[in-house]
């Protein structure tokens, strides 16, 4: 989920043309779970294959991922490591949320309400190691590289954007601002329409960027009074302080400067404070990976969603075809700067 400061922090509308040629890092086990959770059939039922195995992630992937591409974007997608030994609280949590939402979900289908089953179901997301493997493999044959982060991939692509070597991070979360990535794109990878929950209205959901100088001028606080902030509202490391929310925090952090003194004025006490702040200013990240385009293997992904995972051929053709229209159209147009 990540730390909310949505209602604070400015934000600028953006459409995908504005991102042409730009190497963008996408967190992508957050895109993952975008998908696994709007994808799914009028009932919520996950998309599924002969043999009941879940293809949404695929799906959302493929059809994704090559609209992306088509319009000349760059995507690099970083893979999670091993959680923080502090994000087990917040895992724990959502396992019950889960759980309660697919009895929920159950409880719905039964009654007929398959509106109310859609949305509990899309609570219910899981995302399996045999997920994962087959998402970097379709990327892959996409052309489209992937990196490994040791931890959190958010804080990976912060760190990649950071040294300049993409342009910008992308996630849903506003983590990415405390991690250090100078630029965040929210709703890269879920820009559409969206059906509002329990109500029959739609919303156009569009690309944002959020530059993190803009956010921090704009809040009058450093990246670390940022941090702090966020510790205060609570973050996937530490579940926060009741009643405090990200107006009232900045409101703290703007009289007193920092945590400690936060804490000391108001006779508050965070647990492993000092070690949540290091988890966002010194985050655990590794600079081995490569950033490259490759080429599209069109057999092998046939191969891998026609015979393996019955997709249409027809709807994984047409996807591929855009890509390829836009690659040569690119090559035409490096040509034609030598003429």
């Amino acid at each position: 989920m990540g730390v909310n400061i949505s209602d604070i922090v400015p934000k600028e509308h953006r459409s995908l043309a504005d991102f042409k040629e730009k190497w963008i890092a996408i967190d992508a086990y957050n895109t993952l779970y975008q998908f696994l959770s709007i994808i799914r059939q009028p009932d919520g039922t996950p998309l599924k294959d002969s043999k009941g195995r879940t293809t949404s992630h695929l799906a959302g992937l493929l059809y994704r991922t090559t609209n992306l591409l088509e319009a000349g974007i760059n995507p690099v997608f970083v893979f999670d490591g091993k959680p923080h030994e502090l994000k087990s609280d917040t895992i724990a949590g959502r396992r019950v949320i889960k759980e309660k939402a697919r009895n929920e979900w159950e409880k719905a289908l039964k009654e007929g309400d398959l509106e109310k089953a859609r949305s509990k179901a899309q609570q219910t997301s899981q995302l399996t190691t045999e997920m994962v493997e087959s998402s970097w493999e379709l990327l892959g044959y996409l052309g489209v590289p992937c990196v490994q982060s040791p931890k959190d991939g958010e804080a990976q692509a912060s760190y990649m954007a950071a040294c300049g070597d993409v342009w910008a991070a992308a996630s849903q979360d506003f983590d990415s601002l405390l991690f250090g990535a100078p630029t965040l794109i929210r709703n890269l990878t879920i820009t559409g329409k969206r059906k509002l929950p329990r109500r029959r209205e739609y919303v156009n959901v569009e690309p944002e960027e959020v530059k993190l100088e803009d956010a921090l001028n704009s809040l009058t606080l450093t990246r670390e009074q940022l941090v702090d902030l966020a510790i205060l509202v609570g973050t996937d490391f530490n579940p926060g302080i009741k009643g405090i929310g990200p107006k009232k925090a900045l409101k703290l952090l703007k009289q007193h400067k920092d945590l400690e003194n936060v804490m000391e004025k108001k006779a508050l006490s965070i647990e492993n404070y000092q070690e949540i702040r290091n988890i966002f200013l010194k985050p655990e990240v590794t600079d081995d990976y490569e950033i490259s385009l490759g080429e599209i293997q069109e057999q092998v992904i046939e191969a891998l969603l026609v015979d393996e995972h019955d997709f249409s051929v027809q709807r994984v053709k047409s996807a591929l075809d855009k890509v390829k229209s836009e690659r040569k159209q690119k090559e035409q147009r490096k040509l034609d700067q030598w003429f």
